[in-house]
């Protein structure tokens, strides 16, 4: 009896598979809407996103594909990686570390897709006395992130510019994002090294502070093998990359419509921002998105541009990217 019972439930099983594959000639031509609202609903490409800038792209994908998209937002890269490795997302717009150390991490069982942030670093200043990054010996820069990608970029920086942290820069590790734009806003702080939103949230609250350094900028001067600053990339489960491509690629064409859309409408953007929960207010989303370095790049110019940025995190700390560098297999080919 137990081995019928397995019987029916593995027939089951498959029949459900099939059903969730789209493979099935009936449920195609079934005509019945409850069915049919049921079958949209189990088809939906299940996306993760972290609250800020890497998940500033998707709004239009939120608002007009609600039918073909899941979109769930997270305040914490970790919730999105459990949920990449148990399965329970296809694909997340996660920071662009965190994409190598997914792929080390399901041994290499994720794909990059593409890049959809570039740098949102910037060092702002309660005065004028930097006009450039050499103009900060000296100084006493403030910061968050200790041990991760903003202390590993910032350090790269300094030194291509003959300056040595914590020598000729003293750089101070002591609060979050939110209350370092606190104290820089309140300007108890001097200088600091910021990402946006935070950068925008601290000028509307002090109009008197400067933003002279774009790290976006001082990595594209010293770099020499074409990288980029990436801060933000889209990863998708290989099953999910190998049995539903078409899938994937008109997801990769929506997306790319919605990059393009945030990009030139950004009062629009900033309003969709904050009904989707991608961020606090709609004010600061606008103002922030010029800095925020949202775009799309695909195939070889998206493994260009995060190929050489990987290894100077994998330099400074290869625990950053999960112990190794990604190999060829990280890459994902549309061909």
């Amino acid at each position: 009896m137990k081995r019928k019972i397995y019987a029916i439930g593995l027939v089951v099983l498959m029949c459900f598979t099939i059903f969730l594959g789209g493979c099935s000639n009936s449920s195609k031509n079934n005509k019945n809407s409850a069915q049919n609202t049921t079958n949209t609903k189990e088809e939906k490409i299940k996306i993760g996103a972290l609250k800020g800038p890497t998940g500033i792209g998707m709004v239009k994908c939120m608002e007009e594909n609600k039918d073909k998209y899941e979109i769930s937002l997270f305040n914490s890269p970790d919730e999105v990686v459990s949920k990449i490795v148990s399965g329970e997302l296809d694909g997340a717009a996660v920071p662009s570390n965190l994409a190598a150390v997914l792929y080390n991490k399901t041994k290499g069982d994720v794909n990059l897709v593409g890049v959809n942030t570039l740098g949102v670093l910037y060092i702002v200043e309660n005065g004028n006395t930097i006009k450039d990054i050499k103009d900060l010996k000296g100084k006493t820069v403030y910061s968050s992130g200790k041990g991760s990608a903003p202390e590993f970029i910032f350090n790269y920086i300094l030194k291509k510019n003959g300056l040595e942290p914590d020598k000729d820069v003293k750089i101070e590790y002591k609060m979050q994002h939110s209350d370092l734009a606190a104290s820089v806003a309140s300007k108890e702080v001097k200088i600091a090294l910021l990402p946006e939103p935070f950068v925008t949230s601290s000028k509307l609250k002090n109009k008197e502070l400067n933003v002279p350094i774009n790290l976006t900028e001082q990595w594209d001067k010293v770099v020499e093998d074409g990288s980029k600053l990436v801060m933000g990339a889209i990863v998708f489960r290989k099953d999910f990359v190998s049995n539903k491509k078409d899938s994937l690629n008109n997801f990769l064409k929506d997306y790319e419509k919605s990059v393009d859309f945030v990009n030139k409408n950004n009062q629009e953007a900033g309003k969709l921002a904050e009904k989707h929960g991608v961020m606090p207010k709609a004010k600061i989303a606008e103002l922030a998105i010029p800095r925020c370095n949202i775009v799309l790049m695909q195939g070889e110019e998206a493994k260009k541009s995060i190929e050489g940025f990987l290894k100077v995190l994998f330099q400074s700390n290869p625990k950053s990217i999960g112990g190794k560098l990604p190999d060829e297999g990280f890459y994902y080919k549309n061909n």
